[in-house]
């Protein structure tokens, strides 16, 4: 299957939930491989990548952020690019909150179809789950199966004569979402107006953006179904599982989902499902181009993620073959944990080497560990999933945090700091 751009460019304006703002959002073609990004166009600030890890905050919304330029309320139109197969657009906004329309997807739907989708060489990723698990973040609760695609089942429960209990089950699909889910409009309880415009929240909500629930009814409008409730919280999963950066296989099961509950979902099956399609970001031949490391001391298998000057993720496969489990411990191997913050220092390495000029002359020397943890034994079989995030960059002396991940769960993280010199 072909990645998927924009055939044009579409446009949508109006006030924003949260901030009240009046905004415009121009989304436009991306090249192949560059994923979904936001530009605030009113600062002078780098595009933010629609991705789990630039989630700055969850309460009542999703809000992205890097380098001070954060864009709130991205669900919405993250849901629509979802079921229409959006892999690359480039979102360019105004103001810190895209607008909220009718309060549903709806309107997001109908702006990317008139601008039309043109296909583009390249394979979107997809994140298959290949064994059951379930995840519990605050009130929220997921429970997570192998399926062949993506499919929600979704169940909400509120103290209201028009809620109560809801539930409902959706295949995820361009043609079920636009029927199905994407009219469901956001909703809020007139009791909790004040209070959350004296915090800084709905100060742009009105009966025409939001579904404003009274003491025993609806004020200003109709439901458009009597389950409206749940359908809108199963578009906003949507819009928040979109931040893994790719298609998913997976059967979910939410019991009270939050935006808060979403996002931590989306971690852990990035982490932890299996990545199909897209392609390597820097196979072992690259690899071994930036770092000086050679066998028995590379730690660094593939790089399958990497935001330059930012980030990145590397794979080190762990197995029986690897010539420290001879002596440590005969008939107990367990990986040193000085070898996983050795891994996790060359993935930092290629991200800091990745835009040296002439990386042959040069190398990292790493001056400091800080805040080093070990959480769990790593042994054979174990397949390391590093994480590194830059934390400072001053010229040649770099500052970087790195974690280790297997199965999902945190094996190791360390505070590393580093130079670059000359050979």
């Amino acid at each position: 299957m072909p990645r998927r751009t924009l055939a044009a460019e579409a446009t949508l304006c109006g006030v924003a939930l949260h901030t009240g703002a009046f905004a415009t959002v121009r989304c436009l073609p991306a090249p192949s491989g560059a994923g979904i990004a936001f530009r605030r166009v009113d600062l002078a600030a780098a595009a933010v990548p629609a991705r789990v890890h630039r989630v700055g905050a969850t309460e009542r919304r999703t809000a992205l952020g890097a380098d001070g330029a954060s864009v709130s309320t991205v669900e919405h139109l993250m849901a629509a690019a979802t079921a229409l197969g959006i892999d690359d657009m480039l979102v360019e906004v105004d103001a810190p909150e895209l607008p909220i329309a009718d309060g549903s997807f709806a309107p997001w739907i109908a702006m990317l179809q008139q601008a039309g989708m043109a296909e583009q060489p390249g394979e979107p990723w997809r994140y298959r789950v290949k064994a059951p698990f379930e995840l519990s973040e605050g009130g929220s609760r997921y429970r997570v199966e192998p399926a062949d695609g993506f499919r929600l089942t979704v169940a909400v429960e509120w103290d209201h004569p028009l809620i109560g209990r809801q539930q409902g089950s959706w295949p995820v699909d361009g043609e079920t979402f636009t029927r199905e889910i994407a009219p469901a409009r956001t909703f809020g309880f007139q009791r909790e107006a004040e209070a959350l415009r004296a915090r800084g929240f709905a100060l742009g909500g009105a009966v025409d953006n939001v579904i404003v629930l009274s003491d025993d009814g609806v004020l200003g409008t109709e439901l458009r179904w009597p389950d409206e409730f749940v359908r809108h919280k199963a578009g906003d999963i949507i819009g928040d599982l979109a931040l893994v950066g790719g298609q998913i296989a997976a059967h979910i099961i939410a019991e009270r989902p939050s935006h808060q509950g979403n996002v931590a979902l989306a971690r852990r099956l990035v982490r932890i499902a299996t990545r199909e399609g897209g392609g390597t970001v820097l196979d072992i031949g690259r690899i071994m181009e930036v770092l000086p490391h050679r066998y028995p001391f590379l730690l660094v298998d593939r790089i399958v993620e990497l935001e330059p000057e930012r980030r990145v993720v590397a794979i080190k496969n762990v197995t029986i073959n690897e010539p420290f489990f001879v002596g440590h411990f005969p008939g107990h191997p367990i990986m040193p944990g000085v070898l996983i913050v050795e891994a996790m220092a060359q993935a930092g390495g290629v991200l800091v080497m990745d835009r040296v000029p002439d990386p042959a002359s040069k190398v990292v020397y790493f001056m400091s560990l800080d805040n080093v943890k070990f959480r769990r034994p790593v042994v054979p079989g174990d397949q390391l999933r590093l994480e590194i995030e830059l934390l400072q960059n001053r010229g040649r002396t770099l500052r970087m945090r790195g974690e280790a991940y297997v199965d999902g769960q945190l094996a190791a993280e360390a505070e590393m700091m580093a130079r670059v010199v000359d050979r």
